[in-house]
């Protein structure tokens, strides 16, 4: 259990590299499940389009979900935006940076799954099969519309009796393949032109105000982790003269298992220094709730005239 929290505090990281892995195994992952996943559709008028655009779209909120939670970044973000004002000032283009940073590239497999999906055809097929206007197709003029309506709804059951030999199910299935297909490439081909103009119009805006929300960005995430940490080691050290002190009638039996009492030698002394005098529950909820509620400003030069 310790190695997957390991692991998993390792993927929340905000390394830029490690988060673009994550998009990218992400993305591989929505091709292999999709691919791997077996589509039936259920060949029924009320059911074709509710399954068909189900398939295409709930997949693609799930990883879209999962590139969120991954990304150590969207909880920082949320913090950041939601704190009080306190002693610092709140950057709004910052967290405009974040939230796009975080966006873009949980945005990554939903849009790869959907590509796919577009490309294989079999989604919209099902979703749509039922819509088609039957005038535009030959071998439905002599049906009913009850029936007219059941052979588009079975046109993706390529292998029912009913439309096995079917060529006007042949000539829809192509139709909405063509469709799907074209409308795939389409948003392949407007993403990419998007990206392209994205990375070459970048210098024509402020670079300085880009750096800016870049670096201080960086500087919430690193922040944040650098307390945590601090909070993990007050923690530890705060629980290590807790026991000693309940266990302060067991001294020579901790002297035997190399615990050293925190009252003795250089130790004790180092430990009192990192513990930086707060010694009760509540000096520590003060501190958690001043740190919450008045960060210190940016200007570390007070603490040097301190």
């Amino acid at each position: 259990m310790d190695r997957f929290r390991m692991i998993f505090q390792y993927f929340q990281s905000s390394s830029e590299s490690v988060m673009n892995g994550i998009c990218g195994l992400l993305a591989l992952a929505s091709v292999k499940m999709y691919t791997s996943f077996d589509f039936s559709c259920p060949c029924l008028p009320q059911y074709n389009m509710a399954y068909g655009l189900g398939i295409m779209f709930v997949p693609p909120i799930i990883l879209f979900l999962c590139g969120l939670i991954l990304n150590r970044q969207s909880l920082v973000m949320l913090e950041e935006w939601r704190r009080p004002q306190g002693r610092r000032k709140k950057d709004l283009a910052v967290i405009r940076y974040m939230c796009s940073s975080v966006t873009q590239r949980a945005m990554v497999a939903p849009v790869v799954w959907i590509i796919v999906t577009l490309l294989d055809g079999k989604c919209l097929i099902c979703a749509f099969s039922g819509s088609m206007d039957p005038e535009k197709f030959v071998g439905f003029a002599n049906l009913s519309t009850v029936q007219v309506q059941e052979l588009l709804a079975r046109v993706p059951c390529k292998d029912d009796e009913l439309v096995r030999n079917s060529t006007s199910r042949r000539a829809v299935s192509r139709y909405l393949r063509c469709w799907s297909q074209a409308l795939g490439w389409s948003i392949l081909l407007i993403l990419i032109i998007a990206a392209f103009l994205a990375r070459w119009l970048r210098p024509c805006f402020n670079q300085a105000t880009l750096l800016q929300a870049r670096h201080w960005s960086n500087y919430i995430d690193i922040e944040q982790k650098i307390f945590e940490e601090a909070c993990c080691e007050h923690s530890r050290l705060f629980a290590h003269r807790c026991i000693l002190h309940f266990f302060e009638s067991m001294r020579q039996e901790i002297k035997l298992h190399s615990f050293s009492s925190p009252r003795e030698g250089e130790g004790a002394e180092e430990e009192e220094d990192l513990l930086c005098g707060i010694t009760d529950q509540d000096q520590v909820n003060k501190l958690l709730k001043t740190w919450y509620c008045e960060k210190p400003p940016l200007d570390v030069s007070q603490a040097h005239q301190r």
